[in-house]
């Protein structure tokens, strides 16, 4: 076997960085047989240098100084493990600029410029990959790029949010209410101190930018995306879901359409029958849709300093294979593509309505009458609760125009039978 040894820097060294670490020091035996060489950490790069070195065996590998990186010609490969925009954009666009190949797990960076950086990549002809940007270990980015290059993907959606996953499970299958929920998830590490990007859709908003980009070959940023959050979801929704044949995830759906194409991240209604329907806890997974394949999902860690570590040194692998066989920049950007996106108001849904009326003669079909004016079909009436004078009504409808619905809600809203509107939720499917 080869005796080639390639060299690495590691940008950062928290949770993702030392588990980097650790799965390269572990697979050093067995790169020679894995990738003809063996990829050694030459430097990291910390802000702490003495609170860094309890972290590694020799701690003259770390630096503060991202310039003796930059400038040290035996470094081929960067590894960017910092997260944030800046400096990770600079860092990167930098390291391209020299040469160097660069695998990042920011996907923060990457739905925000990924084009400019995999067209940086490819002026150099440099490797530019970022597997661990979207769901953890779970491998996607690649399958998307190679495995189902043959495929017309036409719709993917997931779970790709521990976070919000645990949350919605404990209020599934426990009874919990969403503030409840999160500071359990809190106490046991799988919320962040500011849960924000979690909790609002804004983390799996991201990783739907990216998945949609290379699915459909066009590119989408997370600006496109609408997303919404489960803040506002509430132990109450969960059973009247239960009572419907559904569960409430926060699902992230991207659609290639005649029209368009569409991108959200929602809590949404799902089929118990769905195979996403099963996905607990902080798992996740991926379902999409290709002309070829059928159906297809992949499930796991989403997150984690273990199983996102071991997509990135995958990333590091296919880099280092790529170097010895002098093929690099193979596989760059795939958004050849320049599709419409659709507007919000052309969008298609079932919706889940929870509101109180007055409890007499006529609200129903004054409520009916609205929708019916304004192609609205319902498709369900539950309703059970009351206090004292009104009722707690729960409206499903068919498959409608957002447009229509939202046109219609503005009138059901301002009506006098009508006292409050307490939720209203995305059902998916037909």
């Amino acid at each position: 076997m080869s005796e080639k040894v390639i060299k690495a820097a590691l940008l950062g060294l928290g949770t993702v960085g030392s588990g980097v670490y650790k799965v390269l020091r572990n697979q050093k035996e067995e790169m020679p047989h894995k990738i003809g060489a063996v990829v050694e950490v030459e430097k990291i790069l910390v802000r702490n240098l003495k609170k860094a070195s309890a972290k590694v065996e020799n701690p003259e590998i770390l630096t503060n100084d991202w310039k003796t990186i930059l400038e040290d010609e035996s470094i081929e490969i960067v590894i960017e493990v910092m997260g944030g925009i800046e400096p990770a954009r600079t860092y990167i666009l930098e390291a391209l600029n020299a040469g160097k190949h660069v695998v990042t797990a920011n996907k923060d960076l990457v739905a925000s410029h990924g084009q400019e950086l995999l067209e940086c990549a490819a002026e150099h002809n440099c490797d530019f990959l970022f597997e661990a940007a979207v769901a953890g270990g779970i491998p996607i980015i690649r399958p998307l790029k190679q495995c189902l290059a043959a495929n017309h993907i036409t719709e993917i959606m997931g779970i790709v949010n521990g976070t919000t996953n645990f949350i919605l499970t404990k209020m599934t299958q426990e009874g919990m209410e969403f503030a409840q929920a999160l500071a359990l998830a809190t106490e046991l590490g799988y919320a962040e101190a500011d849960p924000t990007a979690d909790i609002q859709g804004l983390d799996a908003g991201r990783k739907m930018a990216i998945m949609a980009s290379i699915a459909f070959n066009s590119r989408v940023t997370f600006d496109d995306v609408i997303t919404e959050g489960i803040t506002q979801i509430s132990a109450k929704d969960i059973r009247y879901a239960k009572e419907l044949g559904c569960v409430i995830k926060l699902l992230g759906v991207a659609r290639n359409t005649e029209n368009g194409i569409e991108v959200s991240v929602r809590p949404m209604l799902i089929p118990e029958t769905h195979a996403l329907a099963t996905v607990n806890d902080s798992f996740n997974a991926v379902f999409l849709t290709g002309d070829a394949v059928g159906d297809a999902m992949f499930y796991g860690r989403g997150a984690g300093e273990l199983p996102t570590a071991s997509a990135i040194a995958g990333d590091v692998f296919d880099v280092a294979r790529n170097i010895v066989f002098e093929c690099t920049g193979r596989i760059g950007c795939t958004c050849y593509k320049q599709l419409p996106l659709k507007k919000a108001d052309e969008m298609e849904s079932r919706f889940f309505l929870r509101m109180h009326v007055s409890d007499c003669a006529g609200t129903l079909a004054s409520i009916a009458s609205v929708f019916g004016n304004n192609n609205v079909s319902i498709a369900q009436v539950i309703q059970k609760n009351k206090e004292g004078e009104l009722a707690e009504l729960v409206v499903v409808t068919s498959k409608v125009k957002e447009g229509n619905f939202n046109d219609a809600m503005m009138i059901i809203e301002g009506m006098s039978v009508v006292q409050k509107v307490s939720k209203v939720i995305r059902v998916y499917g037909d």
